[in-house]
């Protein structure tokens, strides 16, 4: 993994640079403080501690004595992420009894904004470290399953096809000592998972269903499913070529699935997994299912195909199924499922669907404690019609009309009753840089989720 080389123990407190946060309102009380020298050097920059701003201390041999950055909201990790790359070089130690969640938040915001993928290239290393004796052990494994699925989504198809896929989550279920399977190709069909096969068939790349199984069964259940189309051309419905370009995202619903089942095995919580990943290439070929087809789920549903480039919602449809015989407590799914969610709330904002008011509070809440955002939308059942077929239990899809909330409704559909569930419309990618979101992979709402799942596993005393 493509973990930040961000995070280093002081050896000695004279071999750092202090590291001063600020926000406005607690500017002038710093200036009051600080030597003649150093309040005039201020001034004279006209530093006002705006979020995003940087000013360097200079010390008396011409380097760095120091530096200061402007934060607004200082538990936003994002807030801090631009340091890493504006710093000069050093170990920056945070100085002036920074809170501990604060120092939380700037160890990750630091990591996020030291990302750097360079699979193919030379790495662009970051010169500014963060120096702190004692990093925060979750933090870094927060940053580590945030950098995993920007590592996912990143790689290209080539090397992140259905079998490596399952190449990495076999190799994390190994190191977390978790049972793992792998049903691959006809043994689809032997299963009864007939549309994952049918959406990934036609490409000399096999389809399968990944599974994960870890904890103890006295534990609180959560199944977690990631959409893992590895590339979506569309099918023969096909995409043009700007819909086309950037498709090896199109597992990054699977991404977030394993990193956030991989953290959860990290930590130790007491919580019972099953991580389940139909993995596919929705690709054209002699065999490629056909609009006007009638396919067959795990459930007996029948489904028309309306259009081969809505196939997410069909191998999520038998993979929700199978969760849902398993009785968990809670269930859980990824997907980067509809440029309809886009539409409406744009790249960075997710749109969570649920059937239970407290599991969709518990994300929304745990998305503003940890400053990693999510916005509800409805699960709104008259829109059933825009799924109606004349001929099969239900179509995938039908309308340009409300496109995510029928996506989420065609979901629903294969989720058992009473069972709280909760499905997540990720974006899962940055169209361009910023400083704690460099263009690429982008981790949306994993952060959230594992403070939620993390609270139900810590049940208040």
């Amino acid at each position: 993994m493509n973990l930040p080389d961000c995070h280093v123990r002081a050896s000695a407190a004279a071999s750092t640079l202090p590291l001063h946060v600020l926000g406005r309102d607690g500017l002038a009380a710093w200036r009051a403080a600080q030597p003649p020298e150093v309040a005039a050097w201020r001034d004279a920059h006209a530093f006002e501690a705006a979020p995003g701003s940087c000013l360097v201390l200079p010390g008396a041999d011409g380097g760095a004595a120091g530096g200061m950055i402007g934060v607004r909201d200082p538990l936003d990790p994002c807030a801090y992420a631009y340091a890493a790359r504006a710093l000069p070089a050093g170990d920056w130690l945070p100085a002036g009894g920074l809170p501990a969640d604060a120092v939380r938040a700037l160890q990750l915001g630091w990591g996020l904004g030291s990302y750097d993928f360079h699979r193919y290239r030379k790495r662009r290393p970051v010169r500014a470290r963060l120096a702190l004796a004692d990093p925060d052990a979750e933090a870094l494994d927060v940053l580590a399953a945030c950098t995993r699925v920007r590592d996912l989504v990143n790689t290209p198809t080539q090397d992140m096809g259905p079998e490596e896929l399952e190449a990495v989550a076999r190799g994390i279920a190994a190191a977390h000592g978790a049972d793992f399977e792998s049903i691959v190709g006809d043994a689809l069909l032997a299963l009864n998972f007939p549309a994952i096969h049918a959406v990934g068939r036609a490409s000399h790349r096999a389809p399968r269903l990944l599974v994960l199984r870890w904890g103890e069964a006295a534990h609180p259940h959560v199944a977690i499913v990631g959409k893992g189309v590895c590339f979506d051309t569309g099918g023969l419905d096909l995409k043009p070529a700007d819909g086309m370009r950037n498709m090896k995202k199109d597992m990054g619903g699977a991404a977030h699935a394993i990193a956030l089942a991989e953290l959860l095995m990290a930590r130790r919580l007491p919580l019972r997994i099953t991580l389940l990943v139909p993995a596919v290439e929705n690709a054209i070929g002699p065999d490629a299912f056909r609009p006007g087809e009638i396919i067959s789920t795990r459930t007996g549903a029948s489904v028309e195909i309306d259009n081969t480039d809505a196939e997410g919602r069909v191998i999520l449809g038998d993979a929700l199924a199978y969760a849902g015989e398993l009785s968990p407590d809670v269930l859980l799914d990824f997907a980067t499922l509809t440029g309809a969610a886009r539409i409406a709330l744009g790249p960075d904002l997710p749109a969570l669907f649920s059937n239970d008011d407290a599991l969709a509070q518990a994300w929304l809440d745990a998305g503003a404690r940890v400053r990693d955002p999510l916005w509800r939308m409805p699960l709104w059942r008259p829109y059933l019609r825009y799924l109606t077929s004349k001929v099969a239990d239900l179509a995938n899809a039908g309308s340009k009309m409300a496109g995510s909330v029928t996506a989420a409704l065609y979901l629903e559909r294969f989720v058992p009753a009473g069972t709280p569930w909760a499905h997540l419309d990720t974006y899962a990618w940055n169209d361009s840089d910023r400083p704690c979101r460099p263009a690429g992979g982008e981790a949306l709402g994993l952060r959230a989720a594992f403070d939620m799942l993390k609270a139900r596993a810590t049940p208040p005393a």
